[in-house]
């Protein structure tokens, strides 16, 4: 998955002591555009979905790389953030799963892709407002 890839990529973008700008507000915004896309039903041209989720995903990995501690290993600091990250996407394609057993799959879709979004710009005011 280009997500995990890119995310050890932003991983060690901050290990390496490079700056990326507002990084917090590309966390944010990952979950406003990819939450709206879901909840709009929106389908994107496969080039387009794996430019946008890999720029996110450097956001992600920053963000982590960022927050290395000093005395930890970063090869297993990083590994570990990015298997984190495959669980929580497992556990993301389960509740899919469950979604679409529904009797009513694709309004499950929505409301999810809905809440991510709404989760997402909560996040987002926070960091215009900081």
């Amino acid at each position: 998955s280009v997500f995990p890839v890119m995310m050890a990529v932003g991983g060690v973008i901050a290990m390496a002591g490079i700056v990326i700008p507002f990084t917090e507000t590309g966390i944010a915004l990952s979950l406003v555009t990819l939450g709206g896309l879901i909840a709009a039903e929106r389908k994107l041209p496969v080039v387009a979905a794996v430019i946008i989720v890999g720029v996110f995903a450097i956001c992600h990995g920053f963000a982590h790389g960022t927050e290395l501690p000093l005395a930890a290993d970063p090869v297993a600091y990083s590994s570990g953030f990015v298997m984190a990250t495959g669980l929580l996407h497992i556990a993301g394609i389960g509740i899919g799963w469950l979604g679409a057993q529904s009797p009513s799959p694709a309004l499950v879709s929505r409301i999810s892709g809905a809440l991510i979004a709404v989760a997402g710009f909560y996040f987002l005011v926070g960091q215009v407002s900081a």
